[in-house]
């Protein structure tokens, strides 16, 4: 069935499209697609004892899907992608055979996390249990990720297949926006995120997603790797995602892919060894893309997306705050962090803020200032531990390897910083930088 799929990929992302369509009216479809997704990987798994990788394919379209099945209501509990990925994970190193090197690290990452919940207490009526599973299913996910990835050799066809896999119901998702979105002539277009051209599901998670989605297909072209055959069919979809993407006006996830992608292009070309006509001709046809691609969406919002990107709210004022609100939170944080350098716990963040003179409710979007308030000095710890270890395999590696390694970095670090590890997404792509490329043309 997996051949199957990759050998069709043009007829296979057809069908995700229409999977996109269906859900808009289908309840039934949504309750199998939510129930397929999760238990069909874990049968397979059991019957292929992941000789093929089967649990770094299936946790990679979770890794795609969970934003849209969040979005449709397909879970059952909100939770359930992270705790997927982490059984699919977990599978693959239990029923496969032991590929990866045992790393030790991320073993002692993951019992450094399980400290900071002895500090851990909420109000009256909040659910403890909850707390932590919110905060730590993430990072847990992580670290169970990197366990099964660390120095793991992947060859290059079996990275672009899992890529592929993540894209398809990257597809979907962007196809149910485009059904669910009223007429852009109809909608109100101001500064801040929009969940009306988000699918009414939150622009932060799905602008991530998008900005995943533009990195993959860039990849593909760049690798010359067959996504549906043809060259402006691909183009199509690179200009379609990135005009969604933009629509949603949510920055973050727009420009951690944009940054990725530029990381990722630059090692690129230096492991071609193109020359500088080369390097000239398709920087000019990126740059009248993307510009095209601006001022048209631009346009249609009426100007309203300059003053999002540039930090001005709907009349041209430039705001105070171009961080929405998550300075004063991250600020919060280090204090906090000074303050107590033992942590405060788990999941006690929010509390706290509540407790402040600006009575700040919102979680945080920070993992990095989550991590030095709740975990304290073994926050800083854990930290210092994430940043350092994909360095050594970048610097161990070729310029093609490093070109992937340092998107993962990248997109892992921006996505923390920007949407905290709300999903699935950052704490895999971060267990991708730490793979070993094989099968590799020099």
């Amino acid at each position: 069935m997996i051949l199957k799929i990759l050998n069709n990929k043009l007829l296979v992302i057809l069908l995700f499209i229409l999977f996109g369509y269906i859900v808009t009216f289908s309840s039934l479809f949504i309750s199998i697609l939510g129930f397929s997704v999760v238990f069909v990987p874990i049968f397979i798994l059991f019957i292929s004892k992941n000789k093929n990788e089967e649990a770094f394919l299936f946790s990679s379209f979770l890794v795609g899907a969970e934003v849209f099945i969040r979005m449709i209501g397909g879970f059952i509990f909100y939770e359930t992608g992270k705790y997927a990925v982490i059984l699919f994970m977990i599978l693959g190193i239990l029923l496969g055979e032991f590929k990866q090197r045992f790393s030790v690290q991320f073993v002692y990452y993951i019992l450094l996390l399980s400290l900071g919940i002895v500090f851990t207490t909420v109000p009256q009526g909040e659910s403890i249990k909850n707390s932590i599973a919110f905060n730590l299913s993430g990072p847990v996910g992580l670290g169970v990720a990197a366990f099964y990835f660390y120095k793991r050799p992947i060859t290059k066809q079996k990275l672009f297949d899992c890529l592929f896999f993540m894209l398809l119901p990257l597809i979907s998702m962007v196809t149910f926006i485009y059904f669910r979105t009223p007429d852009l002539n109809e909608i109100v277009f101001g500064s801040v995120a929009n969940f009306q051209t988000s699918g009414g599901f939150g622009p932060n998670q799905v602008s991530t997603a998008i900005g995943l989605g533009v990195l993959i297909i860039v990849v593909f072209i760049l690798g010359k790797q067959k996504l549906t055959g043809y060259f402006a069919v691909d183009a199509f979809f690179l200009i379609y995602f990135i005009y969604r993407g933009l629509l949603t006006f949510s920055r973050g996830g727009m420009l951690t892919g944009v940054l990725a992608l530029l990381t990722f292009s630059l090692f690129f070309i230096i492991y071609k060894k193109a020359s500088f006509y080369d390097m000239s001709k398709y920087f000019l046809i990126v740059s009248l893309f993307s510009v095209g691609i601006w001022l048209f969406t631009s346009n249609i919002t009426g100007g309203m997306l300059e003053n999002r990107y540039t930090g001005k709210n709907s009349i041209g004022v430039q705001k105070k705050d171009l961080s929405a609100g998550r300075a004063d939170i991250f600020q919060i944080q280090v204090t906090n962090f000074l303050e107590n350098p033992l942590g405060i716990g788990v999941g006690n963040g929010k509390y706290q803020r509540e407790k402040e003179e600006k009575k700040i409710t919102g979680a945080s979007h920070s993992e990095v200032g989550r991590l030095l308030e709740e975990h304290g000095l073994l926050g800083f710890f854990i930290l210092l531990l994430l940043l350092i270890v994909p360095l050594f395999n970048f610097v161990n590696s070729n310029n093609y390897q490093r070109a992937f390694i340092s998107a993962f970095y990248i997109m892992w670090f921006l996505t923390i910083n920007h949407s905290a590890m709300r999903i699935a997404l950052p704490g895999f792509i971060y267990a991708l930088s730490l793979i070993v490329i094989t099968d590799i043309d020099e």
